[in-house]
């Protein structure tokens, strides 16, 4: 049941965190956004608004603890609560290794990596305590299986495989009833490929994209999907892309 449930989303501003911001509002949820640029923000929650739906917003860096912990209480003094967390930020500046874009490397790390740990730290209190709740997250074709290229971004595609699929075994032996869905995205049409500054990479993946690409509605409806399940039911995986690409 997707109605009435308060949904925080990070990375909302566009892509796959707008649509599914737009979807789920549109079957009654309360989505509280959050993202870097306060005009996307602004914009997407007059929309939702004048469509009829619930929606607030905050600025946001999600490798900042601090703010993962603002919007978590906002969602708490908007909608009195929150039931799901969909941790969606995240960016893919790829490069061969041997370039040695370190700071992008960083970058990575901080927004990929810690971006989902500042959120269930922030989250998770109120999940335990309630013995409800659904995190999902972004993971990344790139965290099932290495390409070239993307030994950073892959890297950290695979910790949130990893780590998602930790907190739903730990939280089932605690009994703290915390669902969780991790999703694969293959080519899906969104602004990931505007981050890499590597313009072999970047031609090519632009290049692929271009053939095979999606939008990021597709995904959206398969966040819609995994929370409309019945809460003694948790679909914890999804590997989502365009019919035509072959990899």
């Amino acid at each position: 049941m997707i109605k009435n449930k308060v949904v925080i989303i990070t990375g909302a501003s566009s892509g796959i965190g707008e649509a599914s911001a737009k979807l789920l509002a549109s079957k009654g949820a309360k989505v509280v956004l959050g993202a870097r640029r306060e005009h996307q923000l602004r914009q997407l929650v007059d929309e939702i608004q004048k469509a009829g739906g619930q929606a607030v917003y905050q600025v946001m860096d999600v490798a900042n603890p601090s703010d993962n912990a603002e919007i978590v209480k906002l969602a708490k003094e908007t909608f009195g609560g929150v039931d799901v967390i969909f941790l969606n930020a995240g960016i893919m500046p790829n490069s061969p290794l041997s370039a040695l874009r370190t700071d992008e490397w960083n970058q990575t790390v901080d927004v990929n990596i810690k971006g989902v740990l500042n959120g269930i730290a922030a989250v998770l209190p109120t999940f335990v305590s309630q013995k409800s709740g659904h995190v999902i997250a972004t993971s990344s074709v790139a965290g099932l299986k290495a390409y070239p290229g993307g030994a950073i971004y892959g890297g950290t595609k695979w910790f949130v495989r990893d780590f998602m699929e930790v907190l739903r075994m730990e939280s089932a032996q605690e009994g703290t009833n915390i669902r969780t869905a991790t999703i694969y995205p293959a080519a899906i049409n969104t602004e990931l490929l505007d981050r890499i500054t590597n313009q072999d990479v970047a031609e090519k993946m632009t290049a692929l994209y271009e053939q095979y690409g999606i939008s990021p509605d597709r995904v959206a409806n398969v966040v819609a999907f995994a929370i409309d399940q019945p809460e003694d039911t948790n679909v914890n995986e999804f590997t989502i892309g365009p019919t035509t690409q072959p990899w």
